[in-house]
């Protein structure tokens, strides 16, 4: 990590009674769906490698406040809730950035093995308290695959909380999918959205 010079007191929207606003957009995702389909992927795990990259290709969303010093991650890992295919047990876990292998299905392949570990107690699942959780290097990633919904709002834990929290959902016919984000308006604007929405549909139509 490192500090940014920046004045605490002086940050825009710090005072408001909450800066958390959450923007939805749809993507096309054809090429990685008939990719995963055609070799027998993890469309997931595809779509998080996906967005946990445009994540960390925008600066603005790896800031944070640690005792009242702005400081900036050099990368988010991904914490994701998983479930097992009964649908009966549910869990959390934390997943490394895709540039730590060697290519992305070395990448895939691992984090397979991480959810069936944690589904099946060889691994703990994540567990970090909701206070810490805006002051560590991860953002938040989850999946509603049944719906295709339009937009989607997150339970805001501190109104000056500053980690992204990320949500896909169901590709549609079209081959459409909605990616949403919430982040902090402290230091994320709509130009740093649009960034990284532009960064999602590059992956989405280029990753492998």
């Amino acid at each position: 990590m490192k500090e940014l010079d920046l004045n605490v007191d002086e940050l825009p929207f710090r005072n408001f009674l909450s800066s958390r606003y959450m923007i939805s957009s749809k993507v096309n995702v054809e090429n990685i769906w008939k990719y995963s389909k055609e070799n027998n992927l993890s469309f997931f795990n595809l779509s998080l490698a996906i967005l946990m990259n445009a994540v960390n290709k925008v600066p603005q969303l790896k800031r944070r406040i640690i005792k009242d010093k702005v400081i900036e991650y050099e990368y988010l890992e991904g914490v994701c809730p998983i479930m097992n295919e009964e649908k009966a047990i549910f869990r959390e876990m934390k997943v490394q950035v895709p540039q730590d292998f060697k290519n992305i299905i070395d990448w895939h392949d691992y984090v397979q093995q991480l959810k069936l570990d944690v589904l099946e107690g060889r691994i703990g699942t994540f567990e970090l308290d909701l206070d810490k959780r805006d002051e560590t290097n991860i953002a938040n990633f989850s999946c509603i695959p049944w719906i295709d919904f339009e937009a989607a709002t997150n339970a805001v834990s501190a109104s000056d909380a500053v980690q992204p929290l990320i949500t896909w959902g169901k590709v549609n016919e079209d081959y459409e999918m909605t990616v949403s984000i919430t982040v902090s308006h402290i230091f994320v604007s709509g130009r740093d959205l649009g960034y990284f929405f532009q960064y999602v549909q590059e992956g989405f139509d280029n990753l492998i």
